[in-house]
Formats: structure tokens, C-alpha cells, sequence
């Protein structure tokens, strides 16, 4: 697929509301510090090789999907009982009323977590001034140099990415930036670029990277040596220093 913003089909031309693609019904790791739900929005304009919701990817079969409504009436009994609900994907922002989709919950009473792939600043810092998210979670895919080879797309315009770093960094809402740390992708020698990339926030989290079997294009990719892995993160706390291996203390 050539171009970044060219989605197997039209989520900007529908009028059914968002389209969820799953719910997960408890997490107490998705967002940190709360008990909460997580709900999967349909659609991605990137093509990581590595994303292990490629169902999300593309457009699912009916069965798959939960209607808004279905999602609000569980919130609706989840009241006092769940903290907050994460967003995730796919992509959250390919959906044009993501906004509203977010006031909503915020409406009823639950903290908003928003997961990104950093590439719509724009609909980022419109919602951020709205006031209705608690948390932010980027996914920083790899060096800006090698950013094209590791989401899946020619010529991708790292710039998208530059300026969601800022807008976020700039909106005093708690985030943390994120890499999934695959093999052959990532180097350890790597992480002292990408954690540059981040400079000036507290919270940077390696992930390792876990064939689950059910990969978008897997051929020849696995989890980075845990040996390296920490050489990984050694260098990626010369420049955030309170940088972690996500699931170690």
C-alpha cells in the first residue's frame, strides 16, 4: 500500500457512529493507575507488519463489530464499578466524531485513556483542548530514519509524527510514548535516537515485541534477545532516564 492515509474503506463518509471492532471487559494494564474497559475502534492507516489486531486493520465482518449503543448500555451498568476506558485500535483517530465518542464516556462519569499512532496532530490537539481525555499513550515505531520501513508505508512523512510529540508534550495531559521492540526492526543502538525523539517526558516504555500467531505479515520477526533488550533500554535512559521495560519494576 502506497500513501498513509489511504484506509481500506471510508470512515469519514458514514453516519452509523463509531465503528468498534471489540471490548475488552476489564483491564487493570491498559490504564495505568485505573480499573477500566478497553474498546477496539476498526480501521488503521498504517501497516506495521508487526500489529497483532490486523481483524482491526481492515474491515472486520459484522459479527465482530459492537454497536454504540451496545457499548454505552455496558458502560451504563458498569457505573461505580469501572474507573475509566481505554481507546484503542486500530487507530482512534481515523474516526471523525472521536470527539464526541470521548465526551460521551467522559459524560457518564469514566476517565479517558486515548492510544495513538501519532500521525492525525491535528484532530490530537483539537481533542486534547477539549478537555475530555485523562491520559495519552503514543506508539513511537522506531528512529524517524527508519520510520517508513517499520509502519509499512513508502515515503510515510515523519513531520505527522514530530508534531504530535509536541502537541502532547505541550498539553500538560499525562502521556507516556511507546515502542513495540522487534527483531530485525529495532537495534539497541537505536533507543538513544528514539528516546531523543521524546525528550522532556517522564514516561517512555519499551514493549517486547510477542508473535501471537495472528500477525499482519510476521515473516521473520521475533522477540529482540533479552540481553539486548536491556542494552536497549540502557541507552534510552542516558537521554529519559525514568525509561522502562514495560512489565519489569
Amino acid at each position: 500500500m502506497r500513501g498513509a492515509f489511504a484506509p481500506i474503506f471510508n470512515l469519514e463518509a458514514r453516519y452509523w457512529g463509531m465503528i468498534i471492532g471489540g471490548l475488552q471487559k476489564l483491564t487493570l494494564l491498559d490504564f495505568p493507575g485505573c480499573v477500566a474497559c478497553t474498546v477496539f475502534t476498526v480501521g488503521c492507516n498504517l501497516r506495521c507488519p508487526f500489529c497483532h489486531n490486523p481483524d482491526l486493520v481492515f474491515n472486520p465482518p459484522e459479527d465482530m463489530r459492537i454497536s454504540e449503543d451496545e457499548f454505552f448500555a455496558f458502560l451504563g451498568k458498569r457505573k461505580g464499578l469501572l474507573d475509566g476506558v481505554a481507546i484503542t485500535g486500530g487507530e482512534p483517530l481515523l474516526h471523525s466524531d472521536i470527539g464526541e465518542f470521548i465526551a460521551k464516556i467522559k459524560s457518564m462519569g469514566f476517565k479517558v485513556k486515548l492510544d495513538t499512532n501519532g500521525t492525525f496532530p491535528d484532530r490530537l490537539e483539537k481533542i486534547l483542548a477539549e478537555g475530555n481525555v485523562d491520559y495519552v499513550a503514543i506508539d513511537i515505531k522506531n528512529t524517524f530514519e527508519k520510520y517508513a520501513g517499520t509502519v509499512g508505508i513508502e515515503g510515510f512523512d515523519t513531520s505527522l509524527i514530530k508534531r504530535s510529540i509536541k502537541v502532547l508534550q505541550d498539553s500538560g495531559v499525562a502521556h507516556e510514548f511507546r515502542t513495540t521492540v522487534v527483531s530485525p526492526l529495532h537495534k539497541a543502538e537505536d533507543f538513544g535516537k528514539i528516546a531523543k525523539q521524546v525528550e522532556g517526558s517522564e514516561n517512555y516504555f519499551l514493549q517486547s515485541f510477542v508473535d501471537s500467531g495472528n500477525l499482519l505479515n510476521g515473516e521473520g520477526l521475533s522477540e529482540m534477545p533479552h540481553e539486548e533488550l536491556e542494552k536497549a533500554l540502557e541507552n534510552a535512559k542516558k537521554i529519559i532516564p525514568q525509561s522502562k521495560i514495560r512489565g519489569e519494576a
